[in-house]
């Protein structure tokens, strides 16, 4: 049983946030949420251009340090489990970044995209796009609780779980991360 505690506090310290805004108030703030709900990393950037850079999809001639700065993620044990960006910024929007990130090698990680603007055709086209979640501004720790299940596939996909299911062991394991994650 202890195996699974250290486990499970081993992988908690590994979980990565990408949060892209132009805002700085809303990467504070956001900034401040992860920390509180228990995030041991994130990376905050202002632009699409550049988290595009950080993830090695930036299909600028003049960089060639993108495809150095993926490997370099990867090398230096540096995941990206989950990308939250908010939609409207300039130069690239939160929409467009989700398309570039869903068509390539960083397709399986979970993007939620966050918007001041509640309008239902733009939620409706970033989900079907494939964002996992939308969260409308400004963020409150209640909305980082929504993204529970983005965190336990995190948890899921970390490549060292076991291959026999044991169902009642998982859903301990679920709620023993869940209270770990989201104390208050």
């Amino acid at each position: 049983m202890e195996l699974g505690n250290n486990q499970q506090q081993q992988q908690q310290q590994h979980i990565h946030v990408l949060v892209v805004d132009d805002s700085v108030i809303d990467r504070k703030l956001l900034e401040r949420l992860l920390r509180d709900s228990s995030c041991k990393a994130a990376t905050f950037l202002d632009s699409g251009d550049k988290a595009l850079k950080y993830l090695g999809l930036l299909d600028d001639e003049l960089d060639n340090a993108s495809s150095t700065s993926s490997e370099s993620l990867q090398q230096n044990g540096m995941k990206v489990n989950m990308i939250m960006t908010d939609y409207c910024m300039p130069g690239m929007s939160g929409y467009d970044l989700l398309k570039r990130i869903k068509g390539s090698s960083w397709k399986d990680v979970p993007v939620v995209i966050m918007s001041s603007e509640n309008e239902p055709s733009r939620i409706s086209m970033c989900l079907e796009g494939g964002a996992e979640e939308f969260l409308l501004k400004p963020l409150q720790a209640s909305d980082l609780k929504k993204l529970q299940p983005c965190f336990l596939k995190c948890f899921d996909n970390s490549g060292e779980e076991d291959t026999s299911r044991n169902p009642a062991k998982e859903k301990q394991q679920n709620q023993n991360v869940n209270e770990e994650l989201w104390k208050t």
